[in-house]
This record gives structure tokens, sequence and C-alpha cells, in this order.
């Protein structure tokens, strides 16, 4: 048993490494304007459950980075880091609420985040 949890422990460390080093190369790739990169390696994160990148996810379609800019998306993707824990997903999710979307987009946006989350990510839209 304990030699089964330190293989555990080994794995998750490994895993949470590799997805610190995908998120940091995704952030150089992002700040130097390379978005299909930081796209490229933030998506995988995000579909794991990575709050930072799916709020990053957020950031490119509320801004079309990379992406074509589109409101619904970015509100999924911002509700999703925010229903993670990740503050500022709240903050985006709000801010797009308030800003351009009607009450109905809105619904429509948050049956999408039910709906990717609900599918362990597999049917997020993009």
């Amino acid at each position: 048993m304990r030699k089964f949890l330190a293989s555990a422990a080994i794995v998750f460390t490994l895993t949470g490494t590799v997805q610190a080093q995908d998120f940091d190369k995704g952030w150089k790739a992002y700040e130097a304007g390379d978005y299909a990169t930081a796209l490229q390696q933030w998506r995988p994160l995000a579909e794991q459950g990575h709050p930072n990148a799916q709020f990053n996810l957020g950031v490119m379609h509320l801004k079309g980075q990379g992406v074509l800019q589109d409101y619904l998306m970015a509100h999924m993707w911002y509700n999703i880091a925010s229903a993670k824990g990740y503050e500022a997903g709240a903050s985006g999710r709000d801010y797009i609420a308030r800003r351009f979307l009607t009450a109905g987009y809105i619904l429509k946006a948050q049956v999408m985040a039910e709906d990717c989350m609900s599918s362990n990510y597999q049917n997020c839209g993009d």
C-alpha cells in the first residue's frame, strides 16, 4: 500500500509540474503575441480542469486572440473558471454579462458551461 501511495504522489507531482510547464509555455507565447501556441498549450489544460487556463481561454475569446471573438465562449470559460474557485473568472463573467450579453444569451452561456463541465470538457464548443 505504501508503494502505491508513494507512486501516486510521484505521478501527481509530475503531472502538476508538467501542467505548470505547459501553462508557462502558453503564457510566454501569449505575451509574445503567439496566440496559436498559447491556445495549443492552454486548451488541454483547461480540459483537465486547470482554472487559470480556463480563465485565459475566456480572455482569448473576449479579445479574439487566436480564436474568433465570441462573448458566449468567453462567458462560458470565465464561468467554468469561477466554478473552480478562480475569483477573477466571476469578474470576467459578470463584465461580459453587463456589457455584451442579453439575458437570453447569458442563459445560453450558462447552459454551455454546464454542458462543458458535465461532459468532462468534451463538449465545450471549440
